[in-house]
């Protein structure tokens, strides 16, 4: 739809000669309660507060191990490195005037957003809490938990603080995530004025802050659970618990990590996508205008939900599967640690922990390479953003070989088996060489550079359903690489680790699991730098819209729309990546859930019969959960946008001034239509998750008591957790793939490309891209966080179904 001569005029007028065209979408400003009580604190009782805080951290560290006292040292040591970045990205310039009101606009709707989710999600985190504290009064304990006189009274409360403690950190790692986004957009946008590099070198650095802020914490919040049950329990001292089993008690905090991780990407997932549908559906298929056109009503809740929904839902998302990841090794090595009788269990057990520690000092220097340029040139970027990108992953990348093969020789050597550690090495590079295959192959069914996206492309010029089969049969197509890199990698490393020549007292090899869980920490060695690239999407995404939506010359947009696209593949290699390492962790998981059960019903649990009719129908219910729960959360996409489309086309009508600039927009209205319904729609898909799971084992504990078929409950919830990991993993890959390749073939055809914008393959395109969005941004995301909280909530809930 082409704009005559005055209208187009009308577009250039300056931001400064109009009335403020973005209201505040707040009535105050708003900041976290704790960061009100400290600026209301004298700066010498902060830092005297501060500094009793980490003598007690540090004292901790001291007592349980010199381990722990490194992880807190590199841990500090990141905070201080993400605290100098946000310095850096803040101290550039945020551009003239309009650029500034519109994303005070964008800053002042995800924060009033993120403060009433996580008000919700902290509401339920609290009854979940005191659920969990009625159910462990009451429930079993471990002999090895009876032995060491941890009464029922004293795991609940522990498993509660956990619970607790997890939830409140994975809220804090969403916090961070849309924080820096909100700051960082506008300098992004004022960058690319001036040079491309300069632009990148921003995205990249503030997502790194908030990465390491994510990492930093997930490792930290467990080595300081771990001290200090270690230290207060009295661990490894006569008639006390032993360190083998402590681990056990960690298992709440990866609960309440994945908690609010799912609720958080489901919100957030339902708000992006809810306002971007509606946006395009009216504004670019009805109305004819650009993308990120101010004239849009539901354009600035479209830019709101790019920083709650994959900033803050990615931030406690990745914190959640580092957190999971972490915990179910500890366990496994600890186990594995008791098999064998190893002297000294806890290099084994806080291995994990060191991996990450070193993930976070080879992150940090893959980040800091990525330097801007003298070159001021705005017209033609000099190098491909991405292939920047890669340059930094691939330094990370051989820094992660090298500093795992040095934590295996420094904490898994052991004289019962000299050359164990060298086989956990090998194992270690199984995990990391598939980390680096998900990049790519996510890469080249995404990228628009490579056939898949092209030739997606090019059935959009034959009409929308043509678009829709070639999507739909390209994500089906893009399962099949992944499947085979995860069941390679889990063979081997189950090979590798059986082959170490760690044997129990029976002679039997017992390395195997724990060599994928050694090969987990392998593939997520270069997790801060990973979730670097992804949030990097999410900010360019965000510049690229104030560049819009302030009129900028052309120049502008094209470096603006580079960084865009980049994004759109790094966000979608993080997702095959964080698919990747849900299936790996949850193997994990799961195989911790089943030493939980043989530790706490006393007889050996190895095995679960799915010949057994029951035992079957677990397996079914779990699959039938993915799917349902991908249904629900696209269906709350679809009636969320159906909302806003319904708005749009009120305004159009009833103020068509808008499309001449004659009338402006209400902005707001969208907003908060956008934030009801996601609050609303994220409860019941997210209830379904919780709720399934434990309704099962109480159902089946109960048919097995009168059956006659001891532990059935726990057998028909393994079955579950089992089917639905498969059935996740596929349906997680299909929709994040599809819908990333939907979005980047529009994309291609906007480059100019068969038609370029306008044509009737865009317009295919963008029917494509419509229908991709809750699949990539919604129900793809929450899937591989739900079947790691569906493995985390068995873990906590195993007692009650014995």
């Amino acid at each position: 739809m082409m704009m005559d001569e005055d209208v187009e005029q009308a577009s250039l007028m300056s931001f400064s000669d109009r009335p403020r065209a973005f209201p505040n979408m707040r009535s105050k400003t708003y900041s976290p309660l704790i960061f009100r009580i400290l600026r209301k604190l004298n700066v010498r009782v902060v830092s005297i507060i501060l500094l009793l805080c980490f003598g007690a951290i540090f004292y901790m560290g001291a007592s349980t191990s010199p381990i722990i006292l490194f992880v807190f040292i590199v841990c500090i040591f990141s905070f201080l490195l993400s605290i100098y970045l946000t310095k850096w990205v803040l101290a550039k310039d945020e551009g003239p005037p309009e650029m500034v009101q519109i994303s005070d606009a964008i800053r002042d709707g995800a924060e009033g957003f993120f403060r009433t989710q996580y008000s919700t999600i902290s509401k339920m985190a609290i009854l979940l809490a005191f659920v969990i504290l009625c159910i462990y009064l009451f429930r079993s304990l471990t002999p090895q938990q009876e032995a060491a006189g941890l009464g029922r009274a004293m795991s609940a409360y522990i498993t509660v603080a956990a619970f607790l403690l997890g939830a409140l950190c994975s809220g804090i790692a969403g916090y961070v995530g849309m924080w820096v986004s909100v700051r960082a957009n506008v300098r992004v946008s004022s960058a690319a004025r001036r040079s491309a590099r300069e632009a990148l070198q921003i995205a990249v650095r503030a997502g790194g802050f908030s990465a390491l802020v994510v990492v930093g914490m997930a490792v930290i919040g467990i080595a300081i659970l771990y001290s200090t049950f270690y230290v207060w329990l009295g661990v490894d001292s006569p008639g006390a618990m032993s360190v083998n089993d402590l681990p056990l008690l960690l298992v709440g905090y990866g609960f309440g990590a994945s908690f609010v991780a799912l609720f958080a990407q489901l919100g957030g997932g339902i708000y992006t996508k809810g306002a971007d549908v509606g946006a395009d559906l009216v504004g670019k298929v009805e109305q004819g205008i650009p993308e990120d056109d101010p004239r849009n009503p539901a354009v600035i809740a479209d830019l709101v939900g790019d920083n709650v929904g994959d900033c803050a839902a990615r931030g406690a998302d990745l914190f959640e599967s580092i957190a999971a990841e972490i915990i179910s090794a500890m366990i496994l090595g600890g186990t594995m640690a008791k098999k064998c009788k190893i002297e000294d269990p806890s290099g084994f057990i806080l291995f994990p922990l060191v991996v990450h520690s070193f993930d976070l000092v080879i992150s940090s220097i893959g980040i800091l390479s990525i330097k801007g340029t003298r070159d001021a040139s705005v017209k033609s970027p000099v190098e491909d953003p991405m292939a920047v990108l890669q340059k930094g992953y691939s330094l990370t990348i051989i820094l992660a070989v090298l500093t795992f093969g040095a934590s295996t020789r420094w904490l898994l050597y052991t004289e019962q088996a000299p050359s164990a550690w060298f086989s956990f090495a090998l194992c270690g590079l199984v995990g990391i060489i598939p980390a680096y295959a998900f990049v790519w192959i996510s890469k080249y069914y995404t990228d628009y550079k490579h056939e898949p996206v092209r030739t997606l492309a090019l059935a959009s010029s034959t009409g929308h359903g043509t678009n829709i089969i070639a999507g739909v049969s390209l994500g089906l197509e893009s399962t099949a690489l992944p499947v085979l890199v995860i069941s390679v990698a889990i063979i081997s490393a189950y090979w590798l680790g059986n082959t170490s020549g760690l044997v129990d007292e029976n002679g039997i090899p017992t390395g195997g699991l724990f060599g994928t869980a050694v090969a987990t920490m392998g593939m997520l060695s270069t997790a801060a730098y990973v979730l670097t690239m992804d949030m990097f999407g999410p900010i360019a995404d965000n510049a690229g819209g104030i560049v819009e939506m302030s009129q900028q010359p052309e120049s502008v947009r094209e470096i603006t729309d580079l960084l865009d696209a980049v994004g759109n593949t790094t966000k979608a290699t993080t997702k095959g990546f964080a698919i990747g390492s849900a299936a790996l962790a949850s193997f994990l998981l799961f195989s911790a859930y089943m030493d939980e059960v043989s530790a706490f019903a006393s007889v050996s649990f190895k095995e679960v019969d799915i010949a057994i009719p029951e035992v079957f129908v677990g397996g079914l219910l779990g699959s039938m959960l993915i799917f349902l729960f991908s249904a629900w959360a696209c269906a709350a996409v679809g009636r969320t946008a159906q909302e806003v489309v319904n708005e749009v086309r009120r305004q159009f009508i009833e103020r068509p001034g808008i499309m001449e600039y004659k009338e402006k927009p209400d902005y707001s209205r969208c907003v908060a239509i956008v934030a009801s319904a996601a609050l609303r729609e994220m409860i019941k898909p997210g209830a379904l998750a919780i709720a399934s799971p434990i309704v099962v084992g109480l159902v089946f504990r109960v048919l097995g008591y009168y059956t006659g078929q001891p532990l059935l409950g726990a057998k028909v919830v393994a079955s579950m957790l089992m089917f639905a990991t498969v059935s996740g993993i596929l349906m997680a890959l299909f929709l994040n793939t599809a819908g990333g390749a939907w979005d980047n073939a529009k994309k291609y055809i906007e480059t100019g490309a068969l038609g370029g914008k306008g044509s009737e393959a865009h317009k295919a395109a963008v029917t494509g891209d419509t229908v991709g969005d809750p699949f990539k941004d919604t129900a793809g995301p929450s899937i591989h966080v739900l079947i790691k909280m569906l493995a985390t909530i068995t873990l906590v809930m195993a007692p009650v179904f014995l």
